[in-house]
């Protein structure tokens, strides 16, 4: 697997405070990759140290297998939590200002900007003071100013933070679109939902120590405790349910533990020759809001 990012037992700590511990983690080039934790887990500590805010005390952080350095800043784009506008710069002059500073030429700052305003339609705000926009819009400007030297590494930190649904979704599809040219991005975010929609691997974090890694799809699975739902159209008879561990029962559909997955084909036998006419049978994987719950409360039972 290519990497674009990689840390290697890296700690950091403030004071008496350790903000990171010993966390190792590899992210794919090409890929949406999910940064998770609750807060004052280590997030932001993590982010500081690849984007060189801050070094860390030890471990390795390479970044396309580099040694990250000073030299480093102009291949990320960070878009804060905390967004870092200047309020009275107009809006042209505020994202030439920031290209400028990734090392874009003033020629080549112009032709991207021109193309992030024309994609989002709002050429006509070149002019406009930055406090003269909405949260969402300035929102918008963040987004280009973070995207627009074209990094080969972006790290989001809650991105649609203000944004309504509609310009939710177009900036979703703008981050698909840029992970389909090979650039890799780090999404960290609160909303486990919108990790497991946008996000093909993950890393959880808690008390600064790495809790839990993989692929979505893998640690799901992982989880998943071979609960089924069954769908369907009749009368079910006690025969089938007392034949089941039935977790739970409605009208039209129960809900079965099975002793394994491999279990699901004789499961389902026995709902057809029952009688009643199967419209669903699905597997219940856990969701990622569940696990991560889960996992952090594992983990600090443990401690």
């Amino acid at each position: 697997m290519d990497t674009v990012l990689s840390l290697k037992n890296v700690t950091k700590s403030y004071e008496n405070h350790i903000a990171v511990n010993d966390v190792s983690f590899d992210v794919p080039k090409g890929s949406i990759f999910g940064l998770l934790g609750p807060n004052g887990a280590g997030k932001t500590s993590l982010i500081r140290i690849v984007t060189t805010i801050t070094k860390a005390d030890k471990g390795i952080v390479e970044l396309n297998g580099n040694s990250i350095s000073s030299k480093h800043p102009a291949q990320i784009g960070y878009m804060p939590e905390e967004r870092g506008l200047y309020k009275k710069m107009k809006v042209g002059e505020q994202l030439m200002y920031l290209a400028r500073l990734k090392g874009m030429s003033k020629v080549d700052a112009k032709a991207a900007i021109d193309h992030w305003l024309q994609k989002f339609e709002i050429e006509s705000w070149w002019n406009k003071k930055i406090d003269e926009l909405s949260k969402g819009m300035q929102q918008k400007i963040q987004f280009i100013a973070t995207v627009v030297h074209n990094p080969p590494l972006l790290i989001l930190d809650e991105p649609f933070s203000g944004l309504d649904p509609i310009n939710t979704n177009l900036i979703k599809q703008e981050i698909d679109n840029i992970r389909d040219t090979g650039t890799s991005i780090i999404f960290s975010t609160h909303r486990m939902e919108q990790v497991e929609e946008i996000c093909e691997y993950i890393v959880l974090i808690n008390n600064g120590k790495n809790v839990l890694e993989g692929r979505v799809d893998e640690v799901k699975a992982n989880f998943k405790e071979n609960l089924f739902k069954v769908e369907f159209k009749g009368l079910l008879g006690n025969d089938v349910l007392n034949a089941l561990n039935v977790v739970e029962k409605k009208e039209n559909s129960v809900t079965v533990k099975l002793d394994d997955s491999n279990a699901s084909n004789a499961a389902l036998q026995k709902f057809i020759q029952s009688g009643v006419q199967v419209i669903s049978f699905n597997e219940i994987l856990p969701t990622l809001n569940e696990i991560f719950i889960k996992r952090v409360g594992e983990y600090n039972t443990n401690e």
